[in-house]
């Protein structure tokens, strides 16, 4: 007997994602028209299935099942990047909704409940992992204040257009016993080895610096190479380290990238004067990306003052891994072999709302296959059967967690 209606939650996913529709994708960034019409229509579509819905003043929307003294918080986000996919986060969402409904349908809802989040801002328009950061009561008034977009409005300036007001929904210890969260992989791993399933066993930490090398412009052609104080050729140099010392300093998930570069004046006739980059790196150990951030430094410190170009690295960006819980993480692998489905353990280079609800509280992340391994773009999609296996097997979790105590 199925646990879920495969039907009704694909037709719940279709009518998610009318709400900004953009092409095959949607664009539907935090606090824009589309965000608000999806959070109030998601809040009719939980009412309707017998959960006490709302919308807090943060623009989390939270579906509690009335009469449990103990629920599973299952959720995810649903704003989008601009021209982002159909699925990402919108799909761990309608998961919780569909699994808290057929729970109530089959009068399970009792022995354990499901409640359903859609925090906010996960994509970090305003702020990244706003609403789950509120839930978890990990954010200050201070900050929350002065978040804005590069346009300039604030999150209160936001939420005041929206319209929300009340308290902020926040975590019942006494109440959720742990925290689950669906998503595509939105990379090529689960694809690549024809597998159906994924259990997440950690969300990497990341550490990012803006690397900016000081020199001086000159007349390309006049000045020799030996008299240069030529930034790019620093930065260059800088570069090439990041791509071939980290892959012998880091561990087997440690990944790696340099993502941004300007050279100034940015002329062909001109020695460049400044040079920046942005450089990351991600793993999910603590002792990695403390190693690879020491011999990163060192390098910096090194090129400083070579050549005459003064060398800096300014952070810009830091998160702490989180690990999922064992437990939880053991459950999916149980549940996938029960539905004779293989499935295999993996990590998340991508940061999620679990990785705040994570810190606080036991979490798991299930994932399912990315066609192509491609996400936050409108070409983004995954096989219907595959989205419906996932939520047969993350609704097989909550029945282990009936009778577990974590």
């Amino acid at each position: 007997m199925s646990r879920i209606n495969a039907g009704r939650l694909m037709a719940d996913l279709r009518a998610l994602a009318r709400f900004g529709a953009c092409g095959t994708g949607v664009d539907r960034v935090s606090f824009s028209a589309p965000d608000i019409e999806a959070r109030q229509w998601l809040v009719e579509r939980m009412q309707s299935a017998g959960l006490q819905a709302r919308i807090d003043r943060v623009g989390n929307v939270a579906g509690v099942t009335p009469g449990a003294s103990r629920a599973v918080v299952i959720g995810s986000h649903t704003d989008t990047v601009p021209r982002g996919g159909w699925l990402d986060g919108a799909m761990g969402v309608i998961y919780g909704l569909e699994i808290a409904r057929s729970r109530i349908e089959q009068g399970r809802a009792a022995t354990l409940g499901v409640d359903v989040a859609s925090f906010q801002d996960e994509e970090g328009t305003y702020l990244s992992c706003l609403g789950s950061r509120a839930f978890c009561a990990d954010l200050p008034e201070s900050e929350l204040a002065a978040a804005r977009t590069p346009g300039g409005e604030t999150v209160p300036q936001a939420i005041e257009r929206a319209g929300y007001g009340g308290a902020v929904w926040l975590r019942d210890p006494a109440r959720h016993v742990a925290y689950l969260e669906a998503h595509i992989e939105q990379g090529p791993r689960l694809e690549a080895a024809a597998l159906r399933l994924g259990a997440v066993t950690g969300i990497v930490g990341i550490r990012r610096f803006r690397v900016i090398c000081k020199g001086q412009a000159d007349h390309a052609g006049t000045t020799p190479i030996n008299l240069r104080r030529d930034a790019a050729r620093s930065l260059i140099g800088l570069a090439h380290w990041v791509h071939e010392a980290i892959a012998g300093l880091g561990g087997p998930d440690t990944v790696w990238n340099v993502g941004v570069m300007s050279v100034l004046p940015g002329a062909a006739n001109v020695v460049p004067a400044e040079a920046s980059m942005v450089v990351e790196f991600r793993d999910t150990e603590l002792a990695v990306l403390d190693r690879v951030e020491a011999a990163f430094r060192a390098q910096i410190a090194a090129a400083d003052g070579r050549g005459g170009v003064v060398v800096s690295a300014q952070p810009i960006a830091r998160s702490t891994p989180t690990l999922m819980d064992p437990r939880l993480v053991a459950m999916i692998d149980g549940v996938a072999g029960a539905l004779s489905v293989p499935s295999m353990r993996m990590v998340s280079g991508a940061g999620h709302d679990a990785m705040i609800v994570g810190r606080v509280m036991p979490a798991a992340m299930l994932f399912i296959p990315s066609i192509g391994g491609r996400s936050h773009d409108i070409v983004e999609n995954t096989d219907e059967a595959d989205i419906v296996l996932g939520c047969e097997a993350l609704a097989g979790v909550v029945e282990r967690l009936e009778t577990v105590a974590l």
